[in-house]
């Protein structure tokens, strides 16, 4: 009894400091943002030896980009504009990532393809993605698609060389004791290198979010007539510096929200993987 007992008390203990370490993170990043909106408060309301360090008509002030973003949402013009950036993204973010695995999975499995389409893939990967956006939206016009055609040649490439490296680091004794107890190719596909590339995969896919946005964005940047993108535009083109921040600030709570979502999927996918207090015994 007393060594059961002993073992709930360190049990609880541990949920205790995960639990407050958690807390203690979260406060410290609200502490960083409310430091940082103070002293841009601070220095676009308050003279310092009779200038002011950030002219409030270059950079705005945060209580201007508050009022802003409360006026969007209350009259509900910025939910058109939200929506259409995060459809754009999402099928970005969602071709790009399956073709970045499906085809990161072949060239793994296939060395004289990826050795013989190594160079152009190097290639295509150093093209400017904003060179591309014009070209696409030529193509498929100034619809969704070529937000998303733009969107995929970010994401992609990320998700790709992630993937291709993550089967490519699966230990050869653990492959070859695999083979040896008899697994086919389709067991190692599904133990082996599936478990292998999970990791690499999402973290590729933290990264991928962000790049299937900045498509959809400068897509509609340089020519759209709805989204986020376009909102910036139009702010920036009649010099409204407090919209363009504002834009800003709802295109990064959109991609904060858009990565707690991959969050959570890769705890449900990735619950195998010790945590790293496990790792370190």
């Amino acid at each position: 009894m007393r060594v059961t007992g002993f073992l709930v008390a360190i049990g609880d203990c541990n949920l205790y400091e995960f639990v407050m370490s958690r807390f203690t993170l979260l406060m410290l990043q609200l502490l960083v943002a409310i430091v940082a909106v103070l002293l841009w408060q601070l220095f676009t309301s308050v003279p310092i030896g009779g200038v002011k360090l950030l002219p409030p008509f270059f950079f705005s002030t945060p209580i201007d980009v508050a009022t802003r973003i409360v006026k969007w949402f209350v009259e509900g013009t910025i939910w058109k504009h939200l929506w259409i950036t995060l459809v754009e993204s999402v099928l970005a973010f969602v071709i790009g990532s399956l073709a970045g695995i499906l085809i990161g999975f072949w060239f793994a499995q296939q060395p004289l393809v990826a050795t013989v389409l190594d160079p152009y893939v190097k290639m295509v990967n150093a093209l400017p993605r904003v060179v591309l956006a014009p070209i696409f939206a030529l193509w498929l016009g100034l619809g969704i698609w070529s937000k998303v055609a733009l969107g995929v040649t970010l994401v992609f490439f990320i998700v790709f060389f992630n993937v291709y490296q993550g089967v490519k680091e699966v230990s050869p004794t653990v492959l070859a004791n695999a083979r040896m107890l008899g697994m086919s190719e389709r067991a190692l596909m599904r133990h082996v290198y599936w478990p292998s590339a999970l990791s690499w995969m999402f973290s590729s896919l933290h990264t991928s979010v962000g790049f299937a946005v900045v498509g959809a964005v400068v897509g509609e940047y340089l020519g759209s007539a709805a989204g986020l993108g376009y909102v910036i535009q139009q702010a920036e083109g009649v010099f409204d510096v407090a919209g363009v921040f504002a834009g800003m600030f709802v295109l990064a709570a959109f991609v904060i929200g858009i990565d707690f979502i991959v969050t959570l999927v890769e705890r449900r996918l990735l619950v195998w993987r010790p945590a790293a207090a496990e790792t370190r015994t």
